[in-house]
């Protein structure tokens, strides 16, 4: 029998200064900015957005899309954030050291921000969102370990549950992570756990952060190849991200624990957003092709070069 009780759980703060904090779930979600920020850079060149409108606009985009994040999660668990008095709903509203961000909001949020910004500063909206789209994906996938670290976003019971009570033993529940799985040790040690949003209690419970971080991982991978693919248009890594993304996300959705609710309609919202998502993508794919005749992305990009090519000589001369 494998001694669960000796088991020791990784510590979810980064750094403690002793007068303040950084905990591991802010610290994930700042490294896949800046993460996404770096990829962005290194491909605006090639689509004729220039670092100095990139930084402009993730000082812009970045803050509204955190908002975006926090609000959508505010609206799904709106009576948690308002029996307390005004005070103390503010700063429970505002305290995100502890989670409760929803990425659909940011999403949302982000690239409503970031059409405007485009309009703004009178650059092609559909490269603008291919940009942005692969660099959400990888920091989706890097913020899910944000959630690791905070014991949330996991999935239920392994094995599952009858009448309250798990139906195998911690022992058989271990294996299937570390033995089914070949998951390594510290995320297995991780799993067991007691839910914070209530539940079996002291069990392993499915890593579905894991699930939906190398679903994103996985995604973002796929992004880079089509990037050199010639049959891609301007558009078509955004709409990638839109149907990608929400099929995972309707998957793994429907294995958490801790899933926000469409009022009392017993309705996951992330898996209705998600469906709505997936249409989204497909109809932007449609309109790349028909209404918004958008052209190949290589074609974009071999123009840009000529053209940065034929300045240089014209520089020089």
């Amino acid at each position: 029998m494998y001694p669960h009780d000796e088991i020791v759980h990784i510590s979810d703060i980064f750094l403690d200064l002793g007068f303040m904090t950084w905990t591991k779930y802010s610290f994930m979600i700042m490294s896949g900015i800046v993460v996404a920020f770096l990829l962005g850079i290194r491909e605006g060149k090639k689509l004729g957005i220039y670092s100095d409108i990139i930084i402009d606009g993730v000082l812009i985009v970045v803050p509204i899309s955190i908002i975006g994040t926090r609000l959508w999660y505010i609206a799904f668990e709106l009576e948690r954030y308002t029996s307390g008095t005004f005070t103390e709903n503010v700063i429970a509203m505002v305290d995100i050291s502890k989670g409760g961000l929803a990425i659909h909001g940011g999403v949302l949020f982000a690239f409503v921000s970031a059409y405007f910004y485009t309009k703004w500063k009178k650059i092609n909206v559909f490269a603008t969102f291919d940009l942005i789209a692969p660099g959400f994906m990888i920091a989706q996938a890097m913020g899910r370990w944000g959630n690791f670290f905070n014991h949330e976003a996991h999935g239920g019971v392994i094995g599952g549950t009858m009448n309250g009570d798990a139906i195998l033993s911690l022992d058989n529940q271990r294996a299937f992570l570390a033995d089914t799985l070949h998951l390594p040790k510290f995320i297995v040690d991780n799993m067991y756990l007691i839910p914070k949003t209530g539940g079996a209690g002291l069990n392993y419970y499915h890593p579905t952060f894991l699930y939906e971080s190398l679903w994103n991982l996985s995604g973002f991978i796929i992004m880079m190849v089509l990037r050199k693919i010639k049959l891609t248009r301007l558009g078509d890594l955004f709409a990638f991200y839109m149907i990608w993304y929400s099929v995972g996300r309707f998957f793994i959705e429907a294995m958490r624990t801790d899933s926000l609710y469409i009022g009392n309609t017993g309705l996951r919202a992330a898996q209705i957003t998600s469906l709505l998502m997936i249409a989204g993508g497909i109809i932007f794919l449609i309109l790349t092709r028909t209404v918004f005749k958008q052209k190949k992305y290589h074609v974009v990009v071999e123009e840009l070069k000529k053209q940065n090519a034929e300045q240089l000589v014209e520089n020089n001369l």
